[in-house]
C-alpha cells in the first residue's frame, strides 16, 4: 500500500455504498468529486455542522468530534487499505472532522465562516511545517486524520489573530 499511486479499486458511488467505512471515508459521496475532492469534503461539512451544532451542548459536540476522529482513524485506514492507497484524495472524512472543529470555534457570521473555509483549505493544501512532515511520515488512518487536525489548528490560530486585531 502506498500513500500515492495506483488504486487497486476504482472508487465509485457503488464502492462508497458497499461499506459504512467507505461511506464515511468518502464524506457521504463528496469525496467522489473529480476535481478538488478535499474542497468538496470541506464544503460538505457546513450542512453537517449546521444540523448538529444546535442539537448538542458544547461538551457533547466536542465529545462527538473526539469520537469522529477516533472512528476516522479506523475508517480512513480501512478504506485506504481496500483502495491500495493510504491517503487517497477522495478520502475526506479527515477534512470533515477537522473543519467541524474549526467551525465550532469560528465566530458567528458568514464572513467568518468563509474566512475559516479559506484558511483551512489553504493550510490543508500548502501543508506548512510540521503538517508536511506528518503528512509524509505518518501513514494509515492516524496519518490521514492528524495532518488535517494540524491544518485546523493553523486556521484557528489565524482566526484568533484576525479576531483580536479587528475592532
Amino acid at each position: 500500500m502506498t500513500t500515492s499511486g495506483e488504486l487497486s479499486v476504482k472508487p465509485s458511488f457503488q464502492f462508497v455504498l458497499s461499506h459504512p467505512a467507505h461511506l464515511l471515508s468518502f464524506g457521504f459521496g463528496s469525496g467522489l468529486a473529480r476535481k478538488a475532492p478535499g474542497t468538496f469534503g470541506t464544503l460538505a461539512t457546513f450542512p453537517i455542522y449546521w444540523y448538529l451544532a444546535p442539537l448538542l451542548t458544547d461538551e457533547m459536540f466536542l465529545l462527538m468530534l473526539v469520537c469522529a476522529f477516533v472512528v476516522g482513524v479506523w475508517v480512513c485506514g480501512f478504506t485506504g487499505k481496500v483502495l491500495g492507497v493510504s491517503d487517497y484524495g477522495g478520502i475526506v472524512w479527515d477534512e470533515i472532522v477537522a473543519f467541524m472543529l474549526v467551525l465550532f470555534f469560528t465566530p458567528p457570521g458568514w464572513y467568518w465562516s468563509l474566512l475559516a473555509f479559506v484558511l483551512f483549505r489553504f493550510f490543508d493544501i500548502v501543508k506548512p511545517p510540521p503538517i508536511r512532515y506528518f503528512d509524509s511520515n505518518w501513514h494509515g488512518g492516524l496519518g490521514v486524520m492528524f495532518d488535517d487536525l494540524l491544518a485546523a489548528g493553523y486556521a484557528l490560530l489565524c482566526l484568533a489573530i484576525v479576531r483580536n486585531i479587528l475592532p
